[in-house]
């Protein structure tokens, strides 16, 4: 049996994963999906990196989790891995699902045309609105996803994506596999072709949008284990 923990990128909740965890479960795999602080449920609380990372960090202590597969799509990419390096010998792997990785003195904003981010965040009291049907266009999603999408998605705490990550080593120094969606481009980001010439890190292609937990919820959770188990021997 292998123990994951799934946080979900900008705007989602815990719900999210719903599909993918019941494959997991349905394995005989302990899944627990995860809702961070101002998203879904905990929607309007204001929150900064800081309580993204400690929301995974707690999450794994609270339920006693050892040999924990971190896994995180989109921006949560950049909390989960600064929260798998704080794990120890906790942690088993990090699983970046067509994710950011967190370096350090970088946001989840830094490296790429963020401008219009940083102006909504700011026209928008400090949350960056949840996304419209055709920022899901293109990705793999029928119309009922795209809906699922659109009405459970809330806004994003601004502070979180542009709070720079504090590591002390390298995200390449953890065992972690990253998950490319190919309709979301071809090739990882540089730094992260970068990581995966490194001895820890694999390489997983998937052919579908930016949000697999919706479009490929099984060929996810397959991968999901596979990588899990990939550390097994």
């Amino acid at each position: 049996m292998s123990r994951f923990v799934l946080v979900a990128g900008a705007w989602l909740g815990a719900w999210a994963w719903d599909e993918v965890a019941a494959e997991l479960r349905a394995a005989g795999d302990d899944a627990h999906p995860l809702t961070l602080t101002g998203l879904a449920e905990k929607s309007g609380t204001p929150a900064g990196r800081r309580t993204h990372v400690q929301d995974i960090v707690d999450e794994v202590e609270r339920l006693g989790l050892r040999d924990v597969v971190l896994v995180g799509h989109s921006y949560a990419g950049v909390p989960v891995g600064q929260a798998a390096e704080r794990l120890g010998d906790r942690l088993r792997r990090v699983v970046y699902v067509d994710a950011n990785v967190p370096f350090d003195g970088e946001s989840f904003l830094s490296g790429w045309p963020s401008e219009h981010v940083r102006a909504s965040i700011e026209e928008n009291d400090g949350f960056w609105p949840p996304p419209d049907a055709d920022d899901c266009a293109g990705q793999g999603l029928t119309d009922a996803q795209i809906a699922r999408i659109l009405s459970g998605g809330t806004p994003h705490p601004g502070a979180t994506l542009t709070e720079p990550a504090e590591l002390k080593g390298s995200p390449g120094d953890l065992p972690s596999t990253y998950v490319k969606c190919l309709l979301d481009g071809d090739v990882p980001p540089p730094a992260v072709a970068a990581l995966l010439d490194g001895e820890r890190w694999d390489l997983v292609r998937l052919d579908t949008g930016h949000w697999p937990m919706f479009s490929r919820p099984g060929e996810l959770a397959r991968i999901l284990r596979e990588s899990a188990a990939a550390d097994r021997g």
